[in-house]
């Protein structure tokens, strides 16, 4: 992974991050999974309120290679989304860790399955 990966987040073998702060988890993709999208022109955000299963599809990702379901690392209800991604979707690119991020839960469900970035790390072969 070319970009610093902060020591607090935790992986999903899908290439979603998520960083937990109290019962609140903010989701993205991975530095890895935004390089092989290549540009990204277009994010579709879950709507605030929306309640989503850990696994489960819950946002859009579309670049100028392909599209692709972005899943929800944990469960629980979401609380905000992003609003610069509307206007800026390359902040997927450039920022996949700080101004990128996806979306914010309100937690209803463990972190069980989740990845450190050392077991991130390996799993892409890095």
């Amino acid at each position: 992974m070319s970009s610093q990966v902060p020591p607090d987040l935790k992986f999903a073998k899908s290439h979603e991050w998520v960083r937990i702060e109290g019962e609140i988890a903010t989701v993205g993709i991975t530095d890895h999974a935004q390089h092989e999208l290549t540009d990204v022109v277009f994010v579709e955000l879950p709507a605030v309120g929306r309640v989503v299963k850990a696994g489960e599809a819950c946002a859009v990702v579309e670049s100028v290679k392909t599209a692709s379901d972005i899943y929800s690392p944990v469960a629980g209800t979401v609380t905000e989304v992003n609003p610069v991604l509307g206007g800026s979707p390359g902040l997927v690119n450039t920022e996949p860790y700080q101004g990128g991020w996806f979306y914010k839960l309100k937690l209803s469900g463990g972190t069980d399955g989740l990845l450190s970035p050392e077991a991130y790390r390996a799993q892409i072969g890095a």
